[in-house]
């Protein structure tokens, strides 16, 4: 129950933008986490404080550098804080970031990756145009904003692995089955996508790519390579939303 809370709290601060009940869900979670398992407790609180940061900062794709700088500073720190927590002061090792794990990657792993582009070309155009959601994101005609779409894309792709996955399905697999603890990260991370624009039927599309990302972690134990599955495919949304707002620029989707 104090994990499905800190879960849920998730939907109701990043979903429906609730504030107050995202909080008291979160609160109460930590709360019933005290009285029932205190690592338990330590653990949520590491993925509450996250939680809690990027919560005081919009979430919207908005490319002033004023808002990218705020935004991208909440981000950092949403990783950072857990990390420092636990590895100074809780003393763990849990929370890493293995990136040369020295293992060359599988014939399977590269046919992945390049399903992942075709399921990308295939299906974001028509989620994007059809819904109209593509519109949650700016015009990149402008070459400045063209770029900054392209950081901002990629960055929150980054981020994405750092927390939900590095973060948050690590310490909650310390306590719970591996299906568990993935579904549990799974709804706070399509919650998050929901705010940043996936929105309409985003989540059919987010939460599945989600509990696919901590599943692919789990079976290659790289954060390497789930960050370029994620940002192979984030490479087709950027392509997929510079030919939303423009419908003669790369006239190469099917929707």
């Amino acid at each position: 129950m104090p994990a499905a809370l800190v879960s849920a709290s998730g939907v109701l601060l990043f979903g429906f933008e609730n504030d107050p009940l995202g909080y008291g869900a979160l609160a109460l979670g930590l709360a019933t986490a005290a009285f029932i398992d205190r690592e338990l407790m330590r653990h949520l609180a590491l993925v509450a404080a996250g939680m809690v940061i990027i919560s005081l900062v919009p979430l919207n794709a908005d490319l002033s550098l004023q808002h990218m700088a705020l935004m991208g500073g909440a981000l950092a720190l949403a990783v950072l804080v857990p990390w420092l927590v636990s590895r100074f002061v809780y003393r763990e090792r849990i929370i890493r970031f293995p990136v040369n794990t020295g293992r060359k990657w599988p014939l399977p792993a590269k046919l992945y990756l390049i399903g992942v582009v075709f399921l990308g070309y295939l299906v974001l155009p028509a989620y994007l145009i059809r819904t109209g959601v593509y519109q949650n994101w700016p015009d990149a005609s402008d070459p400045t904003i063209f770029w900054r779409l392209f950081l901002g894309v990629n960055t929150v792709g980054i981020w994405d692995e750092l927390f939900f996955i590095c973060t948050m399905f690590t310490l909650l697999r310390r306590h719970f089955p591996d299906w568990l603890a993935n579904l549990l990260q799974a709804v706070v991370f399509s919650s998050f996508l929901w705010e940043i624009g996936y929105q309409a039927w985003g989540p059919l599309l987010t939460f599945p790519f989600a509990l696919l990302q901590g599943y692919t972690f789990k079976l290659t134990k790289s954060f390497s390579y789930v960050v370029t599955v994620h940002l192979t495919f984030d490479f087709a949304l950027f392509l997929a939303l510079v030919h939303a707002h423009n419908r003669d620029w790369l006239p190469i989707f099917l929707y």
